[in-house]
């Protein structure tokens, strides 16, 4: 059965309908390790005529624009039974990552998020790697 694949699309999306299997192992997140995806700053869009010109326009700053301000706030809200079972979770498969970089990276960042969150994780992960 031939089946349809976008070419022009760079989503890194896959195992939907019209998975063909091409991809096999390769990791599709970003960032990794394993000569993935990677973030190439190019514009997503460019200018358009219209009646005018449309553009890209630089997204206003607020003071917690970061990647771990919604994720300290959450880990904070939570009662103290929720946080273990959310560290063991974690721990369980950070611990079973075969690399050390990407486990200290990992616990970095749930640090960067709370600094409880990260200190309890990674003596968690450590617990669990002997």
């Amino acid at each position: 059965m031939n089946r349809p694949h976008a070419t022009a699309a760079r989503t890194h999306s896959r195992d939907g309908s019209l998975y063909d299997g091409r991809h096999g192992g390769a990791k599709n997140y970003e960032p990794n390790s394993f000569g993935g995806p990677f973030q190439t700053d190019r514009p997503l869009w460019s200018a358009t005529a219209v009646s005018g010109v449309t553009g890209d326009h630089p997204a206003p700053v607020h003071a917690e624009d970061d990647d771990f301000v919604q994720a300290g706030n959450l880990y904070r809200l939570m009662g103290e039974d929720e946080k273990e079972r959310l560290i063991a979770n974690l721990a369980g498969f950070i611990a079973k990552v075969s690399r050390d970089d990407i486990v200290e990276r990992a616990i970095d960042n749930f640090r960067r998020a709370d600094g409880d969150y990260g200190k309890r994780l990674e003596a968690a992960v450590q617990a669990l790697r002997g």
